[in-house]
């Protein structure tokens, strides 16, 4: 659809207010400054729904003939962003790729609901350090100061409201966003105030310190992929398993932190016995599953208990087979095994596999980096420059994800990196799974063609 057709359709959309009340369907349409890909998805939940191909002046359009009201997310690989649709909206979105959110603007029937939640995101994104450092002081005080950034916020929504523009349920979703995002510093601030204080032990806490815990929804639908609902519950059910061990199990918080197993067989036992709505429990089973595997390293017996169950308490898991995917990688990337069967491409398009690559080097270190996530790329770089000067002993191979080969290779030639040591994979979800990648800070240290350290980070192992 051209450029003036485009916009008349919507303005005839936005015009019509008779028809949209009542029409069954929604229009999303919008246009990608700088894409870094060919098309936009929209989700319902974790499922695709519809997507659209940008057309010649990077523009897209989706119409949707029946919308369920409720929160939705539309891709834009690598980058993603939540969209509240109801029925008989006609939204129009324009960003940049370079500053995604920061540029996302939403217009139409519908805008103030949408962006109403991106500013408070946007708000929200700094906001833990702020809080973070006010920490050290007694709940009472951190309770007051959590209340008045929150107030502010409670405030727009007010206004908002007032303006008469927000449905009720639109209401809900921007007051659980505002709810749940203080609710999880709340859950996070007696670990955070020990930490700050220096203090061996978690401070006792006023009787009505947790009352908002009363208004919790364990089993809300319509909120089971918001960001910070599903964030509060994670960080919630961390809370509460590891408090039930430090004061039922008669452990301390160093046999806690030492026996990650029983701690994670404790969150396995809370999940099932307080959530019941399907998608929640799924998600919630997964990361408690991936954090373990992933971030724990325990040895394999400890994995197969916690892997068996996570089957006993969640065996019809909609993510087993990832899960045990996971658990598979972290197998085979024990100490002293080779490198797992993955084939990637040299600067000159041939295929190679990750273990030719280490046998050639004594001592190499795998690294991973994303053409699409900038910040990302630059830190790695200045990161892996400083490791290289530092740690001469290794040798620091660059294996590329997500971005198109013209894409890497105009970056391998504008950073001058060096072009025998970098790679890339078009199979990105074969890689991660095999090579058990939870995010790009990761390492691969190999001696000899054996791996030494599967789970190095470049940040904190060196």
């Amino acid at each position: 659809m051209n450029k003036p057709l485009l916009y008349s359709f919507l303005v005839a959309l936005i015009g019509c207010s008779t028809i949209e009340k009542k029409s069954p369907g929604a229009f999303f349409a919008g246009e990608i400054v700088n894409p870094t890909s060919p098309f936009v998805v929209l989700f319902k939940d974790d499922i695709a729904i519809d997507s659209a191909k940008l057309d010649g002046d990077n523009r897209f359009s989706i119409q949707l003939d029946t919308v369920e009201e409720g929160l939705y997310h539309f891709d834009h690989s690598p980058e993603l962003q939540y969209v509240y649709l109801e029925k008989g909206d006609s939204l129009m979105i324009r960003l940049n790729t370079e500053d995604f959110d920061e540029t996302l603007i939403f217009s139409g029937k519908g805008e103030e609901i949408n962006n109403f939640l991106v500013e408070f995101f946007l708000s929200t994104e700094s906001e833990p350090a702020i809080v973070y450092s006010y920490s050290q002081l007694g709940p009472e005080e951190f309770s007051h100061i959590l209340d008045s950034l929150k107030n502010i916020k409670v405030n727009d929504l007010n206004d908002l409201i007032m303006d008469g523009t927000l449905s009720d349920r639109a209401t809900e979703m921007a007051k659980a966003s505002i709810d749940y995002n203080y609710y999880i510093y709340k859950e996070k601030y007696p670990f955070w105030n020990r930490r700050k204080t220096g203090k061996g032990n978690i401070q006792e806490l006023p009787n009505n310190f947790y009352d908002y815990r009363k208004e919790v929804d364990y089993n809300n639908k319509s909120l089971t992929y918001h960001r910070y609902y599903y964030n509060f519950m994670k960080t919630h059910f961390n809370n509460l398993s590891y408090m039930g061990c430090y004061t039922k199990c008669n452990d301390t918080h160093h046999d806690i932190v030492k026996n990650k197993l029983h701690f994670n067989q404790h969150k396995l036992k809370l999940i099932d016995s307080l959530v019941i709505e399907k998608n929640l429990r799924d998600n919630l089973f997964r990361n408690v599953a991936m954090d373990y595997l992933i971030s724990v390293h325990d040895t394999h017996e400890n994995n197969r208990i916690f892997l068996n169950d996570f089957h006993r308490f969640s065996g019809n898991n909609s993510h087993s087979a990832e899960i045990e995917a996971i658990y598979q990688g972290v197998n085979n990337l024990q100490p002293s095994n080779k490198l797992p069967n993955i084939s990637v491409f040299n600067t000159d398009g041939t295929l190679v596999t990750l273990q030719e690559i280490a046998e050639k080097e004594k001592n190499a270190v795998f690294y991973f980096w994303s053409g699409t996530q900038r910040s990302n790329f630059q830190n790695i770089l200045t990161r892996v420059a400083q490791l290289s000067e530092n740690r001469p002993e290794f040798t620091f191979i660059g294996i590329n994800c997500n971005t198109d080969v013209v894409r890497w290779q105009s970056l391998l030639s504008a950073n001058q990196l060096d072009m025998d040591r970098q790679f890339r994979t078009d199979d990105f979800e074969n890689l991660k799974n095999a090579l058990v990648i939870g995010g790009l800070n990761k390492g691969i240290i190999t001696k000899d063609g054996r791996i030494v350290n599967a789970f190095a980070d470049l940040y904190s192992s060196f």
